[in-house]
């Protein structure tokens, strides 16, 4: 360039011919280029963070717990992760179960067993029990629990608690619902990746093939392809389960034999459309076997499509293995996954709704991250979005 001299600081630059051509940007390699419009998407870089989140709650999680997931305790059934709870009369707080029995729990929130029952009084509607040596009523009329002084009858005086012992309470058997719920989303998100991985594998050299063969093979693979997919799921589950039994192998192995069937139609729209095309013609004409040209050349090409495919066939089986779960035809007790966890709640849904809350809302999050995750992948690997 021209230097600018003093006498004229308006005198154009010179441009020379290498300028012109040159393009002012900053080159990047394709994977460098879909990671750069990844991660200018919010709502992915967001699923993303959360996937990851996720998996280190299910993988991790359960070392920092002091229960099992199949741990049960029948004192402490259908407990809240926030209490209501009355003032003792020795110290510490009273809680109401369900099964109308009334638990100590310390200033810090800490489950410490059930109190001893002294007797029933049914004319008065009400139970006495022993409190460190003092007899106190549990009062129950119509949906109308309290706890007070038995010998004047004085209300004892409540507030709300968070429960110290089990952060999101306990179920129905008196198992943590953290843990089970840490459990739960580990099986679930194993689940969905074996059976998107083995999905992905047949569903790609199915498609694959059909795609590339044409004529009457792809017609005969594809009309295979829309019988197995006419075949209701729930179907191929019970006949699995009579040969296999049920548990996790035969929900793996159901999804694995049906799912795929979507990738091959992804696969094999995108050979078609791409064996048609230069590089193609040119791998013939050097004399390229047709699996090199399948393997080496169109897969490759249609990774995008396949990757975007991968990532929204995940979600959609989580929520497969979740219903097969609540219908009670997936995993057996006591194995804990996201679905068995619905499935169990579902009985104490308006006396306990926190056991099926937080089942739910897990289900939700995993699904929302990995669409999240999918919508950025497909936007990244459109070459015709780039900016």
């Amino acid at each position: 360039m021209a230097q600018i001299t003093a006498q004229n600081k308006w005198e154009p630059l010179a441009a020379q011919t290498a300028d012109r051509e040159k393009i002012w940007s900053k080159s990047r390699t394709f994977a460098g280029d879909v990671w750069f419009r990844f991660r200018h998407k919010p709502t992915a870089i967001a699923g993303f963070i959360l996937i990851l989140v996720l998996a280190l709650f299910a993988l991790v999680g359960p070392f920092f717990t002091a229960f099992d997931y199949a741990q049960q305790n029948l004192e402490v059934v259908n407990i809240p992760p926030i209490m209501k709870v009355y003032q003792a009369p020795d110290g510490g707080y009273l809680y109401i179960t369900t099964a109308l029995k009334l638990v100590r729990v310390d200033e810090h929130g800490k489950l410490q067993g059930q109190l001893k029952r002294v007797r029933e009084e049914d004319a008065k509607s009400m139970t006495i029990y022993d409190a460190g040596g003092t007899e106190v009523a549990l009062y129950y009329g119509g949906s109308t629990y309290v706890v007070a002084d038995e010998a004047t009858g004085n209300i004892y005086p409540s507030r709300l608690i968070r429960n110290g012992s089990y952060l999101l309470g306990t179920d129905s058997l008196g198992r943590d619902v953290l843990t089970r719920l840490m459990y739960g989303t580990r099986i679930s998100l194993m689940v969905a990746l074996m059976a998107t991985l083995v999905n992905m594998l047949i569903g790609i050299l199915y498609g694959g093939i059909a795609g590339y063969a044409g004529g009457a093979v792809d017609t005969v693979m594809m009309r295979i392809v829309d019988i197995i997919s006419t075949i209701p799921l729930t179907l191929y589950v019970i006949l699995i389960m009579q040969v296999l039994g049920s548990g996790l192998q035969s929900i793996i192995v159901a999804l694995g034999s049906v799912y795929w069937v979507d990738m091959a139609r992804v696969v094999r729209g995108q050979i078609l459309s791409l064996k048609q095309q230069e590089f193609v013609l040119a791998a013939k004409t050097i004399g390229s076997s047709p699996k090199t040209i399948l393997l080496e050349h169109l897969i490759p090409n249609a990774l995008g499509s396949i990757l975007v495919t991968m990532t929204m066939l995940i979600p959609s089986a989580i929520f497969m293995e979740a219903f097969l779960g609540y219908l009670g035809i997936g995993l057996q007790p006591p194995l804990a996954s996201l679905g068995t966890m619905c499935n169990d709640a579902s009985a104490n849904l308006r006396t306990s709704p926190h056991e099926l809350l937080f089942p739910a809302l897990m289900i939700c999050a995993i699904m929302f991250a990995f669409n999240f995750v999918g919508d950025g992948l497909r936007d990244a690997l459109d070459p015709k979005l780039k900016k």
